[in-house]
Formats: C-alpha cells, sequence, structure tokens
C-alpha cells in the first residue's frame, strides 16, 4: 500500500501529489495524440524555476518531433528504445551546456561570474550536474502537464550530439519520451526503500 503522509505534513493537495508522485509512471507506450509546442512551453515555463548552483541553467533541450527527425534519432537509441521513441508524439534530448557561463551577466549578480567561470576546470562537471538536476524537475513538469515521461539513458551519446546538438559545448545526459500513455505502457511497480533505508539522523 503506497503511505500517505498525515495531513498538514504537505502543503501539496493529495491529488497533486499523486499526479506528481504516487500514481506517475514512466510510459513505454503512448497514443497518437500530439504534444504540442504550447504544451512544451508551459512546461517549460514552470520548470525554468527549478534551483542551480549560480541560477547556471545548464539544461538545453532538443524537441525531436516527426517522421523525419524520427527516422535520424532512432537508430541511434540502444535497440530496446528505438520502438517507443519512434511513437512517442516528442522526444526530449536533454543535453548540458558546457558554455552556460556564456549567460551569466544576465542570470547572475556577480560581474565576474562569467570570466571566472570560463576559466574553471570544474565548469563541464557543474554544468551536468545542475542540469541533470533540471532534469529531474523537467520530468515533474512533464507529469504536471499530465503527460507520461519516459526518461531513458540508453542510446549513444556521441552520435546523438554530432547528429543534434552541433559543434558546441553541449552534452546528451537523457533522452525523454514525451506523450499520453498507450496500452500496456505500465510495467509492474517496482518498490520503494523507506524512510529508514535512506535516511541517517546525526
Amino acid at each position: 500500500m503506497t503511505a500517505i503522509a498525515p495531513d498538514g505534513l504537505l502543503a501539496l493537495p493529495e491529488d497533486a501529489q499523486d499526479l506528481l508522485f504516487r500514481e506517475a509512471r514512466t510510459a513505454n507506450t503512448f497514443t497518437s495524440e500530439p504534444v504540442t509546442d504550447e504544451q512544451l512551453r508551459a512546461i517549460y515555463d514552470l520548470v525554468k524555476w527549478a534551483p542551480t548552483a549560480m541560477n547556471a541553467q545548464p539544461l538545453r533541450i532538443v524537441a525531436v518531433r516527426g517522421a523525419a527527425a524520427k527516422e535520424r534519432l532512432v537508430p541511434l537509441m540502444a535497440e530496446g528504445n528505438r520502438a517507443k521513441t519512434a511513437a512517442a508524439p516528442v522526444s526530449l534530448i536533454a543535453a548540458a551546456d558546457e558554455d552556460f557561463h556564456e549567460h551569466m551577466p544576465v542570470i547572475w549578480h556577480d560581474p565576474d561570474a562569467r570570466d571566472n567561470l570560463a576559466a574553471s576546470p570544474g565548469r563541464a562537471g557543474m554544468a551536468r550536474f545542475n542540469a541533470t538536476i533540471q532534469l529531474g524537475y523537467l520530468i515533474l513538469g512533464v507529469r504536471a502537464a499530465g503527460l507520461a515521461a519516459g526518461p531513458m539513458a540508453g542510446f549513444d551519446a556521441a552520435a546523438v550530439e554530432k547528429e543534434f546538438l552541433g559543434d558546441g559545448g553541449r552534452r546528451a545526459i537523457a533522452i525523454i519520451n514525451v506523450g499520453r500513455p498507450g496500452p500496456g505502457a505500465w510495467f509492474e511497480r517496482n518498490r520503494r526503500l523507506e524512510f529508514e533505508q535512506v535516511v541517517t539522523t546525526v
């Protein structure tokens, strides 16, 4: 049975908790109902408020839709991910922009941030770490739109970068299929670790 927090401990209404967490699942099949640009914009306009170190916001997204674009993407997926990627109304390539520091004069208050980060050997790691945080929020944003997300790491990252991300400093970290779940979309729900198995208080 799914644990539910006692009343008053969580500010989010229970139906919203279910939508984002308890009832949400990773979709493996999708209907043909399209995901519109307006829906993607609404999702982004929600999740852009998620926290990142120094407000860096290194996540970049390529929305792959349509037969021609999918024909370029599907062969770059691991074999077990190809059919679901071909069927999804849109597949989002989530990438970490290692050149995120170029935006720092606009998004951060320290005027030296861009130059300091340009010289930092840790910039690429910072980009990947914070883009991965944003990726988690992106999945929640998809769920908040009433859609299902199917995030995947099984793909040829170098080939995806060459085909879709150009010669810049963008590194693919995941591909998320997005749409309405189709028949047989869900695998059997796996168990989650309990609080006592995860949290240690000192």
